[in-house]
């Protein structure tokens, strides 16, 4: 008898090869600087471990805990987020960006990976809960833009302007899938850019990384690239690691797998996140409302968008913007939200195994 996968074994099974594939391409590209730094080849790989464990067990109980749960508090999920936020602008120790909350001289969370979480919460709770007004643009104005624009401005501020434009793409997504005026719909976005593009002028590092795009981090991670070739140099054999690019656990890991695991190895991730995205399109197409299907988009999106991103400077098709590559950089707070959102997927994926096609209330979706 042909056995049958169903999406939750699936989803899980690609987020856990990315995990793992993500713990030993870290660690191949952080021992050298490990030891280096810290007398211990596998520092980074000890933390990383952890902050998997930690993430794998809040995914486990997050895919339990009903997403209605979730969608009941959602306006104190975001409050919540804006006071962390806060804090994080007085504890941030000889930072001189408030992107970390940093108390006893440890970093304990990149606040606005929280933001990012509960303003797509928040945005699905809003447009669920207000489907009938979703049209009226007086309406949005003054019952939604304002919580979307504290929650950008406590990011933008930090400074953290990719996160910021990031998010606001993932939002017009929603919006734009829940049937939004389209006028209205471009009418913030062109604000937005115009706000952006003045904050950017006025942010001597933004302006630095569009001047200088193909800096020297660019040309090795090209070189990179080009050294590893079809096959790569093989594991643990990168050269261009040995110092030459900064931050390759973290920002820049994708031309150290492409060094040493070649054109490949490159694919092989590519294709995990092809799959994560069709997968978690099924997930969202079989959602049972409305508000677990906006949920679903929103989850996806940040996953697959920061993914593109990461990869995308990384190549030099953008500018540097230091957003990590989900579930494979180092890091603590994207890897434990990250899995937190696929505990919420699952628990969405477990509610809905009947399938949509839904009118409600007059806003229609096609998926």
């Amino acid at each position: 008898m042909k056995k049958y996968y169903s999406d939750e074994q699936i989803l899980l099974s690609i987020t856990l090869v990315l995990c793992g594939f993500g713990l030993i391409a870290m660690y191949s590209a952080s021992s050298i600087y490990a030891m280096n730094h810290f007398g211990n080849h596998t520092f980074f790989l000890s933390q990383q471990i952890k902050w998997l464990i930690i993430g794998l067990l809040l995914m486990l109980m997050i895919s339990k805990i009903d997403y209605q749960f979730i969608k009941k508090y959602a306006y104190e999920i975001l409050f919540f987020s804006w006071i962390i936020m806060i804090l994080g602008y007085f504890y941030k120790g000889d930072n001189p960006a408030a992107r970390w909350l940093i108390l006893g001289g440890r970093s304990w969370l990149t606040t606005s990976d929280l933001g990012r979480l509960s303003i797509i919460i928040f945005t699905a709770f809003f447009i669920d809960k207000n489907k009938k007004s979703i049209h009226n643009w007086k309406f949005i104005i003054t019952k939604y833009i304002p919580f979307l624009g504290v929650t950008l401005s406590l990011i933008l501020f930090q400074p953290d302007t990719s996160t910021t434009i990031t998010i606001s793409i993932i939002i017009l997504f929603m919006l734009f899938i829940s049937m939004m005026n389209m006028k209205f719909l471009l009418y913030i976005t062109s604000i937005g850019i115009i706000g952006l593009i003045i904050k950017i002028i006025n942010t001597p590092h933004a302006i630095n990384r569009i001047i200088n795009w193909n800096d020297a981090q660019k040309i090795q991670s090209l070189n990179a690239f080009g050294t590893g070739g079809i096959f790569g140099s093989g594991l643990g054999d990168s050269i261009i690691k040995n110092g030459y690019l900064p931050q390759s656990h973290t920002d820049f890991i994708l031309p150290i797998i492409g060094e040493e695991l070649g054109f490949i190895g490159v694919l092989l991730i590519f294709l995990l996140f092809y799959f994560f995205y069709q997968r978690g399109l099924k997930i969202m197409k079989k959602a049972p409302d409305l508000f677990s299907m906006l949920l679903c988009l929103g989850i996806i999106l940040s996953i697959i968008i920061y993914f593109l991103i990461n990869a995308a400077y990384s190549i030099g098709l953008a500018p540097t913007t230091g957003l990590p590559m989900p579930f494979i950089s180092y890091g603590g707070s994207h890897t434990i939200f990250n899995l937190i959102s696929i505990g919420i997927l699952i628990n969405i994926c477990n509610k809905g195994n009947t399938g949509v096609n839904k009118s409600y209330r007059g806003l229609s979706y096609e998926l």
